[in-house]
């Protein structure tokens, strides 16, 4: 039984958001900030849209302007609550049976801003329905993530400017 959970999906001293209500935090975000990674290199004007899958999971659609090709990319993966559907640890896969973390680990009540956690330190997400973040939000969202232990100055500030 232990093995099924050696791998990890949230970093250490990361808590995913409870009590989460899955219906609303469906609909589309937009990428404030991330650490960058080779699946989102040379993206701007990043979105994420989540509408619930008819068996439960969630289906994810990324979608985001790559600077290089002068062109808009799109990924279409699924996620699933790792547990209670009422806990914002869940797991994504854009590849087949290739799982990774994603735990919204700071979510204001009205479910505008959002900070999620991907499975390590190397993964992490600052979203908001506006393409703009207020500053007090920005603050206690880098301050959160640094005392996980994230290294903040490394996050790449995404421009909304195409449609």
């Amino acid at each position: 039984m232990m093995g099924l959970f050696s791998c990890a999906t949230i970093p250490k001293g990361a808590v995913a958001v409870k009590p989460f209500d899955k219906e609303r935090y469906l609909g589309q975000w937009y990428e404030i900030a991330r650490l960058d990674f080779k699946y989102e290199r040379n993206l701007n004007n990043t979105t994420a849209t989540y509408t619930l899958n008819d068996d439960g999971t969630i289906k994810v659609d990324n979608q985001g302007y790559n600077t290089k090709k002068k062109e808009w990319t799109q990924a279409i993966g699924k996620a699933k609550f790792i547990g209670e559907d009422t806990i914002a640890k869940l797991k994504v896969s854009f590849f087949g049976p290739f799982y990774s973390g994603y735990n919204v680990i700071a979510l204001d009540k009205e479910y505008k801003y959002a900070l999620v956690a991907g499975k390590s330190l190397k993964y992490l997400w600052i979203l908001s329905r506006k393409t703009e973040l207020p500053e007090d939000v920005k603050n206690n969202y880098l301050k959160i993530a640094e005392g996980i232990g994230y290294n903040t100055s490394d996050l790449l500030w995404v421009e909304h400017n195409k449609q």
